[in-house]
């Protein structure tokens, strides 16, 4: 993420604060190796499993991870007739995967005659996320996608005052937030649930998960006349990245004004 989204190096809004200058096409490709062993399973089998994966990083997208196409289980792929094309990395051909009766189509895709200037990508496949039931990172299971290792989250105590209010309506007031930087996010900051007026809200069926931060958990904004959804997350159970601001709230709405003032 860090490299080719948020104004990483190889983002197509990437910083003018530099020596360099990428050359025509705007279209970086950069894969390097993934330092652990993945594994995926689908239907309780191991569909994939590597400890020779490669990280590719693309202008515009998240992180991919191929491996060699022996590190998928080949008895469970069938070749399917979907084709795509990119003109940076060339024709795609696609498989099937089947476990028993249940069926994941067009899963698998691999580069069979890749473009010159990605010919390193001969020989590797890669698996849509969705395609399995559960990936593993080593032996701790990830949701969402791999952990980049350029992407980072940092959280640190400030000593501002944070405002959250919907007009004339004050949600919240902390002089004693936490601020989290994300890269290629803008800072969040983080509230005491004591500093919320927590009787306005009322909890949201919706759930994301970060790979880095872990499950969170919404909140609806509750007025008399209407309700406004998802005005503000927690993460009561979070992984090791987000442990600095557990069970602490966070706002973002259009309809809501997030000031920050210096004491």
């Amino acid at each position: 993420m860090s490299l080719t989204l948020g104004g990483g190096p190889f983002a197509h809004d990437a910083p003018a604060t530099v020596n360099y200058e990428l050359r025509s096409p705007h279209h970086a490709l950069y894969m390097h190796p993934f330092p652990r062993r993945v594994r995926a399973e689908l239907g309780g089998r191991a569909v994939l499993d590597s400890e020779r994966g490669m990280l590719l990083h693309e202008t515009s997208l998240l992180p991919q991870l191929y491996v060699p196409a022996e590190d998928i289980d080949a008895k469970l792929l069938a070749p399917s007739d979907r084709t795509t094309h990119c003109p940076y990395k060339g024709d795609a051909s696609y498989w099937h995967l089947r476990v028993g009766e249940r069926v994941a189509e067009n899963a698998v895709w691999a580069y069979p005659d890749p473009t010159p200037d990605a010919a390193w990508l001969r020989g590797y496949s890669a698996m849509y996320w969705d395609a399995a039931d559960t990936w593993f990172d080593e032996d701790e299971p990830v949701r969402g996608h791999l952990r980049d290792p350029y992407h980072r989250v940092d959280t640190r105590p400030a000593t501002v005052l944070v405002r959250v209010a919907l007009g004339e309506l004050v949600l919240a007031r902390s002089a004693r937030p936490k601020v989290l930087s994300e890269t290629g996010l803008p800072n969040r900051y983080y509230l005491p649930p004591s500093d919320v007026r927590r009787e306005l809200l009322v909890p949201s069926g919706t759930r994301t998960h970060c790979p880095y931060k872990g499950a969170a958990t919404y909140w609806n904004l509750r007025l008399e006349d209407r309700e406004i959804p998802d005005v503000a997350w927690c993460y009561a159970n979070p992984l090791k990245d987000g442990l600095d601001v557990r069970d602490h709230l966070c706002f973002l709405h259009d309809e809501l004004t997030v000031t920050a003032e210096r004491a």
